[in-house]
């Protein structure tokens, strides 16, 4: 699949970083350092503008070496861009460490995966149809 793709960052286009990856690793953009202090949240450019098809979304998720090394996330995690945004991508990243967190020019910051969807058209009816686990949720099944 081709997605267009204006990159203004001083950086080389997102890449798969192996044969199987679903997600693509995107890079701050920026002039100078950011600090981010514990549980500080800022919004990271990364100077790339795509334009996906109709029926996908890209996802912006979390690198896990970050997270567990650092203690750093994204915080509306995934983050979605749909298909119709054409501004540039920003990414909103957490500091869950009790450390001071330096984002620097050229991170990798967090994963792109693109991804199909379905738009639906709500059927409006009365009842649905009874399931083993009807209305169980949240912790239903036990822990064991």
């Amino acid at each position: 699949m081709q997605i267009k793709i204006v990159n203004r960052s001083k950086h080389s286009n997102p890449e798969y970083s192996t044969e199987f990856s679903a997600g693509m690793d995107l890079r701050a953009n920026l002039e100078t350092p950011i600090l981010l202090k514990p549980l500080e949240r800022k919004m990271i450019p990364t100077g790339l503008f795509i334009e996906l098809p109709k029926g996908y979304e890209a996802q912006i998720r979390p690198r896990s070496g970050l997270a567990i090394k650092k203690g750093i996330s994204v915080l509306n995690s995934p983050g979605t861009i749909d298909a119709d945004y054409r501004g540039e991508i920003n990414v909103i990243i957490i500091n869950l460490s009790n450390e001071e967190f330096i984002v620097n020019d050229g991170e990798r910051i967090c994963q792109m995966v693109i991804a199909k969807h379905e738009s639906v058209v709500w059927q409006q009816v009365e009842v649905l149809q009874d399931t083993v686990r009807g209305a169980g949720g949240f912790g239903h099944t036990g822990t064991k």
